[in-house]
């Protein structure tokens, strides 16, 4: 494309409203305004009619795993299919296409989708290789009975202090590792090259920039759960200038090891400094587990079941950690699923300094007493707005479980726009979509988008807690300058002087029927001005 383009034919989004057009002259956002001026303004200019469409920034998740994403696409992937009979029967495929692989590796399965939301090892015991399957939400796997056996792992083996075993009524393990118990089989298997690291990593990227996003904070860069480490690959793709997206990792946190970690770390980050592409200036810290595995932390006990979940840093000790990281700049990137997750997360972050850009991720339950505190003590609020529906994980695995209060407590979105707190927004994918415009809709309607694998759930259109519903332009906000504000990065606004990192939809959702804005797309994405996706007229 020509130096100069001319976005015109539709409107643009703008901090303080909506404008005709958009000039970019060498990758920069040159002028916006009317239509009429900036055509005075460009001749010569490269034309790009939005036919209607919405101009908005790139998208910026500020929760994802683009990595493990990539590499479960290009193994056993289990995501885009429901139900014990067709995972059998992709399983079985997988193995039938390829002899050559020793294990049977990928996941994506639902817990909903099986009784109590465990499957069992002798499911998978059909196969003639060890098996492991990792769950949707990367916070369990399944294994068969072959794996169990190469691992060790028989009725006499114990938990391991951050995970769980779970097992048969007479102790035998049956087949699903919670947590921390996902390494006694994970680490067994084979390990993806370094080539295969960044292969995985570049294919995201490409799949990102289909759906607008311009950049992203990785979640977890470091070993965890049995993958590899993914700086090198972030490093490298950065070097060579095939990372073109605006990256921050989040270094892991080794919730096994102390403060004795942080020099690690320290150095870990310098390894990218002066990159123009990529910053390790994060530090992710899994403070707990999720709800409907009842490792999520909470105050109260579980309902039914009793059990108040799994704190994975010492409270006390993790406010010692949490003052250190912050002396040192580090910006502190939390998992917090339960309400003691999250309140421990928030002591941890009192006294610091918000120039750090503290955040907190998922909030799946918050007390109202916390609410208030984001916004007193200046922590991000990072919301994965795409689970806040009625599906069968949250009706079946985590109301009954939660009860009646607390359960009106989840994804309070709402309550905190009211209190003032500063926004970010991601997927976590491969946990759940990529796709901003798909959590667009849910923070907007609270129900399951129509493209959802939940759709057809029978209480998928009934809005969960739609007091908690917040307008299109606050998340639209939240999903652009909000998470790229976290990363530090100059996009995510559209105004003069800013880089072109630009996502043209396919339609405007300002003008759609708030419940049809699942149905708008992405025609193209652009950063710094050059086209990285043109998906034509979808």
């Amino acid at each position: 494309m020509s130096s100069s383009i001319l976005f015109r034919g539709g409107r643009v989004l703008t901090p303080g409203g909506f404008a005709e057009a958009l000039l970019v002259r060498d990758g920069v956002i040159a002028a916006v305004g009317a239509e009429s001026d900036l055509v005075r303004l460009s001749p010569g200019a490269e034309p790009v009619d939005l036919r209607g469409g919405l101009l908005t920034p790139g998208f910026v998740d500020a929760h994802i795993h683009p990595v493990q994403a990539g590499l479960e696409r290009a193994a056993c992937d289990l995501a885009e299919i429901y139900g014990l009979d067709d995972y059998l029967a992709h399983v079985a495929s997988f193995a039938a296409a390829h002899p050559e692989k020793t294990w049977i590796s990928g996941g994506g399965w639902d817990m909903a989708a099986f009784p109590g939301g465990l499957p069992h090892r002798t499911q998978l015991d059909f196969l003639d290789r060890p098996a492991y399957l990792i769950q949707r939400d990367h916070h369990a796997a399944w294994v068969n009975t072959r794996a169990l056996e190469l691992a060790g792992i028989t009725k006499d083996t114990p938990d391991p202090a951050d995970g769980r075993i779970e097992r048969d009524p007479d102790g035998t393990p049956s087949g699903v590792l919670h947590e921390g118990a996902m390494d006694l089989v994970g680490l067994l298997t084979p390990r993806p090259t370094a080539a295969d690291i960044e292969a995985a990593l570049l294919e995201a990227q490409q799949y990102l920039f289909s759906l607008g996003i311009t950049g992203w904070q990785d979640a977890i860069v470091g070993s965890y759960a049995g993958s590899d480490d993914q700086l090198p690959a972030y490093l490298s793709a950065a070097s060579s200038g095939r990372l073109k997206a605006r990256v921050v990792g989040a270094l892991w946190w080794d919730r096994s090891r102390g403060a004795e970690q942080i020099p690690e770390l320290l150095e870990r980050r310098a390894r990218a400094e002066g990159l123009d592409r990529f910053r390790a200036t994060s530090i992710k810290i899994m403070q707990d587990g999720i709800a409907e595995n009842f490792t999520a932390a909470v105050i109260e006990p579980y309902c039914r079941c009793g059990g108040t979940g799994l704190s994975y840093v010492d409270p006390e000790l993790l406010k010692g950690y949490v003052k250190e990281l912050d002396s040192h700049g580090f910006q502190v990137h939390f998992h917090a699923i339960g309400e003691r997750a999250v309140r421990e997360a928030l002591d941890a972050l009192t006294g610091t300094s918000p120039q750090n850009r503290h955040h907190i991720a998922h909030l799946q339950i918050v007390t109202p007493q916390d609410v208030p505190r984001f916004a007193a003590l200046g922590v991000t609020a990072n919301l994965q707005a795409l689970w806040a529906t009625h599906h069968a994980q949250m009706d079946e695995l985590c109301l009954p479980y939660l009860g009646e209060e607390r359960s009106t407590w989840q994804y309070p979105f709402a309550d905190l726009v009211r209190h003032g707190t500063r926004l970010a927004a991601g997927s976590d994918w491969p946990v759940s979509s990529a796709d901003p415009l798909q959590a667009v809709h849910v923070a907007v309607n609270r129900t399951e988008p129509g493209s959802s694998v939940h759709a057809s759930y029978p209480t998928a259109q009934t809005p969960f807690l739609p007091g908690q519903s917040i307008d299109l332009r606050t998340v639209l906000t939240a999903y652009t300058a909000g998470s790229a504000w976290l990363n530090r990065s100059p996009a995510g606004v559209i105004e003069e002087g800013r880089p072109a990192d630009l996502a043209v939809l396919d339609r405007d959702p300002f003008v759609l029927d708030p419940k049809d804005i699942w149905t708008t797309g992405v025609r193209m994405t652009f950063v710094d001005g050059e086209c990285v996706a043109d998906n034509g007229s979808a």
